[in-house]
């Protein structure tokens, strides 16, 4: 796991999760690295990829750091891009969602404070090619980490932003 405590970060640490045929998330630094303080993921995305339906945190903020391509965020009600070298800030307790707005592969790096969050990603682990997602396996882990999901939002988000679907299904995960 990204447990390196100084210096260089390499493109290989860290557990990579693929979700689909494009997007991932790579934990970079866990909780082990920083004292429980942040951590960090790296998300790469497809072509006009949502990334997740429109969702909440109860105990973390994120911070995106737009390393490549253009990435679109519906923070609450308001709609904000950003570009390579553009931090955006997802506070806790407000809905949110981003995706690659571009027509090129995006990559954002997300500092997740306080840590610990980086762990759902593998306890959903990667969705199996040949069949749809865990939905109660998702729904534990929504509840284990405090993480509401707005299933409902996606044909909308898909729609009003010209997007590809994410590898998530549509169908409602219950808290």
């Amino acid at each position: 796991m990204g447990t390196k405590k100084s210096g260089p970060v390499g493109a290989d640490s860290g557990p990579l999760v693929r979700f689909g045929d494009a997007m991932t998330a790579r934990t970079v630094l866990d909780a082990t690295a920083t004292a429980g303080s942040f951590s960090v993921v790296e998300y790469v995305l497809a072509p006009r990829e949502l990334a997740a339906p429109l969702h909440m945190h109860r105990r973390e903020d994120e911070f995106t750091i737009v390393i490549a391509g253009r990435i679109g965020f519906l923070l609450g009600e308001e709609v904000v891009h950003a570009g390579p070298g553009e931090l955006v800030r997802e506070p806790k307790n407000q809905w949110h969602t981003f995706w690659n707005a571009g027509e090129v592969q995006a990559r954002v790096l997300k500092i997740i404070s306080p840590a610990g969050f980086e762990r759902y990603f593998e306890e959903i682990g990667s969705p199996s090619p040949d069949g749809p997602p865990d939905l109660e396996g998702m729904a534990r882990a929504n509840r284990k980490y405090g993480l509401q999901m707005d299933f409902e939002s996606l044909p909308q988000l898909i729609e009003r932003f010209g997007l590809r679907r994410p590898a998530e299904t549509d169908r409602t995960v219950r808290e």
